[in-house]
């Protein structure tokens, strides 16, 4: 792996109950491998504990370094088995959020505005690519099932001559109590990216 993600992280995972892990998330357990096999964003991830590593399962996946691999680390450890609650909120409606959402913490979303400028129907075109499902909000919003627990929603709101397009994420309420804000910047950063 890279500096992101520390083997200490691969470690505290081996320390957890595989029949909890496999219970909370859904994921599969390879006990002869020692591997995990989770199924995130529509695309299946292999995490192998010997080798402490994690690794797309097929070809074609790519990832904006390891901050989806740390999502997913802290995901198996962390996570609740708690159904989405259906109420979007923002990062800054998170406990904790409106002081750590800001400065080298502010989710990256100018990247999606800089590969979709005006262009709505390119932006539609890419969400529905990845797997979103039209919501009505703002000017054109998808949601992305993250993992069965975790929604996320890109919101699109196309710029005219007063005011540059914008563009934000919106997560489920219920996702401080699965992740720390550290790993919620994480996820966000890879959402971001992979738009």
């Amino acid at each position: 792996m890279t500096e992101l993600i520390d083997n200490t992280n691969f470690l505290d995972l081996k320390s957890c109950d595989p029949e909890d892990v496999t219970l909370r998330t859904g994921c599969k357990f390879d006990k002869s491998k020692n591997q995990y096999v989770i199924k995130i964003w529509g695309r299946s991830y292999c995490i192998d504990l010997n080798n402490y590593e994690i690794k797309p399962v097929g070809s074609h996946v790519k990832t904006y370094r390891d901050f989806l691999y740390l999502f997913i680390l802290y995901y198996l450890m962390k996570s609740k088995n708690i159904d989405p609650s259906g109420t979007w909120v923002s990062e800054k409606d998170i406990t904790g959020g409106a002081a750590f959402f800001r400065g080298p913490h502010t989710i990256p979303t100018d990247v999606i505005i800089q590969k979709f400028g005006d262009d709505i129907a390119l932006f539609k075109k890419e969400c529905n690519v990845l797997g979103g499902s039209a919501i009505n909000l703002a000017d054109v919003a998808f949601a992305f099932q993250i993992t069965p627990s975790i929604p996320v929603a890109v919101l699109y709101w196309q710029g005219d001559e007063d005011f540059p397009s914008e563009a934000k994420l919106l997560f489920d309420k219920t996702i401080e109590h699965h992740l720390p804000l550290d790993i919620i910047y994480a996820l966000a950063v890879e959402i971001c990216h992979a738009l």
